[in-house]
């Protein structure tokens, strides 16, 4: 069972802040840090700065005009500021993007596949990747043959998280995993994330709008409004927490809150 007291740190943001078009100030003084073997959300509404937040960790800010102006991104110990996205997959680090991006032309399994690109094996040890990505997906052993771009939202999900898990991956990055998604595909997906964790020992950090499943999964998470992180705990402690129940759940100490009760937050909210 994974305990933080004793986890070791795998990846540490310090203080961070990142400018687009070397003018907009999109996150200030960003501070978190994921545990060896443990699920790390990152809660907040659109526009919060959470996407941003997981690209300045994969290096993929460039590709956005986008740049860490101030603090430092540790991995293991090891300054990653510098480093480009593919330095940051063969450190074991891997991004799964905001809506899925399949490539919409190839079939599921030649989108699997792509995830092993970077890595030196055999078809033997191809073989076995592909068939630990169908034994956690077996929706995506049905569709193997079928064109990514042809399945469903859901399928698209899983086959994003299975291409990421092909490259055996120490620490995902998963981008709004819910968005889009049933509820009920929702719970499959985040019951994968725990089956992944608990017996791959792959670490998460997810950016996720949905509070209420992403606190349910995850042993610990930071809000951010704003661009700044506003509150962090241990997801238990938050999810009791009675302003995050009201601001973030729907639910007040009276009961769940209309859009008309809590329409005005803003001006209440203990954090700003």
């Amino acid at each position: 069972m994974f305990d933080e007291k004793s986890a070791e740190t795998v990846l540490d943001v310090s203080n961070i802040e990142v400018v687009y078009n070397n003018i907009i100030l999109v996150l200030r003084g960003v501070s978190l840090s994921v545990e060896k073997g443990g699920i790390t959300a990152l809660l907040g509404g659109n526009g919060a700065g959470k996407s941003t937040t997981l690209k300045s960790i994969s290096n993929l800010l460039k590709s956005e005009r986008g740049e860490v102006t101030k603090g430092s991104i540790s991995y293991n110990g090891e300054n990653i500021n510098e480093f480009n996205p593919a330095d940051m997959v063969k450190m074991g680090v891997i991004q799964v993007m905001e809506g899925r991006h399949c490539f919409e032309h190839l079939t599921v399994e030649e989108n699997l596949l792509t995830g092993a690109y970077t890595r030196k094996i055999n078809s033997s040890e191809l073989k076995d990747s592909l068939e630990l990505v169908y034994n956690y997906f077996p929706r995506l052993r049905e569709r193997r043959k079928s064109l990514a771009g042809y399945t469903s939202g859901g399928e698209q999900q899983m086959c994003a998280i299975g291409r990421a898990l092909m490259s055996t991956p120490e620490t995902i990055l998963l981008d709004e995993p819910s968005m889009g998604l049933a509820p009920q595909l929702v719970e499959e997906i985040f019951e994968i994330v725990k089956q992944l964790n608990e017996k791959e020992n792959v670490s998460f950090l997810l950016a996720e709008q949905n509070t209420n499943v992403a606190l349910k999964y995850a042993h610990k998470g930071y809000i951010l409004e704003s661009g700044r992180v506003v509150m962090d705990g241990p997801a238990k402690e938050l999810r009791e927490n009675p302003d995050v129940k009201e601001f973030y759940l729907g639910m007040s100490e009276e009961g769940r809150s209309s859009f008309k009760e809590t329409r005005s937050y803003r001006r209440r909210k203990r954090w700003l």
